[in-house]
């Protein structure tokens, strides 16, 4: 395997995401580590640990499924949601490399869960939805699973296997030192008998192909996910470096996008018919708009 000189190795390996391909295996990857981003969108609430470490692993989850989209104005939004749960509502989304990312939930049940609550004492029995949106024809596509796993990367994985009979592996890692979260994660997956945007003739988790590249996926050791030192590109080879070809592509760079503003909002609430403006009005004639994301407050003349 050989990176191409169009790509450079970089320095820090943070906030961006690496696209592969091994056209021999069938298969296409992403590789993602994030940290100032993670920062950014966690700082906006005083987030505990437990809802520190599931925001960043949902964030990574969903940095890595949005850069498959093709369309780069179209978005990715993952919601897990639950009626019983300690967190009843948990969403993200990506576009065009832009993350937000937001966490609902009970702060007093949550503190008597412990240290490191599961997925299930989180959420309980709850769902995950995961809709993709393309700019370009204006579709939308959604799956939904039960939140089941040991994790948000194992119930994305259901829905692939589920909803888009696609064999894929999610590995996540993450850690939090001195107040700031360092989140990694890589995703693969096997496009039976043909590359990337072909028919899929037959799709099976024992495929050898697939048995093969899942192997060796399966291999990444959670400290080299967040491992500052190792460069994505690095990473990739570390794993697939018997391959005969594996073609690597940067991707963008991530940053926190809330698309919040004056301006979007007064758009927003301009659509609403006049007795519903009036209702949302307060005793100054303004109505306060509350960003969930980005935790500030706006004031739009009704």
């Amino acid at each position: 395997m050989s990176l191409p000189s169009s790509i450079p190795e970089d320095e820090t390996g943070f906030d961006r995401v690496l696209r592969f391909t091994i056209p021999q295996r069938n298969a296409r990857g992403r590789v993602v580590r994030l940290s100032p981003v993670l920062d950014l969108i966690q700082g906006a609430h005083a987030y505990p640990p437990a809802i520190r470490h599931l925001l960043a692993e949902a964030l990574v989850v969903t940095a890595l499924i949005g850069s498959l989209l093709k369309d780069g104005e179209g978005q990715l939004t993952m919601q897990a949601q639950t009626e019983d749960g300690v967190v009843d509502l948990l969403v993200c989304d990506y576009r065009g490399g832009e993350l937000r990312g937001y966490v609902r939930h009970d702060a007093e049940r949550l503190a008597a869960l412990g240290t490191n609550p599961s997925l299930y004492a989180l959420f309980g029995r709850g769902y995950l939805a995961i809709t993709f949106d393309v700019a370009t024809t204006g579709q939308r596509y959604q799956g939904i699973v039960p939140l089941e796993g040991d994790s948000l990367g194992a119930a994305c994985e259901a829905y692939f296997a589920q909803s888009e009979q696609v064999p894929t592996l999610i590995r996540i890692a993450t850690r939090s030192e001195g107040g700031h979260c360092v989140a990694g994660g890589l995703l693969l997956q096997h496009l039976a008998e043909g590359e990337e945007g072909r028919e899929r003739l037959h799709v099976r988790l024992d495929h050898p192909e697939w048995e093969h590249v899942a192997a060796l996926a399966g291999s990444i050791r959670h400290e080299e996910l967040i491992d500052p030192d190792l460069s994505l590109e690095a990473l990739v080879w570390r794993l697939f470096h018997d391959e005969a070809e594996v073609r690597v592509e940067a991707g963008r760079p991530l940053e926190r996008g809330c698309r919040c503003s004056v301006e979007h909002y007064t758009a927003v609430i301009a659509q609403f018919p006049d007795t519903d403006r009036a209702d949302m009005r307060n005793e100054a004639g303004l109505v306060v708009v509350d960003c969930a994301f980005c935790s500030r407050l706006f004031e739009i003349p009704a």
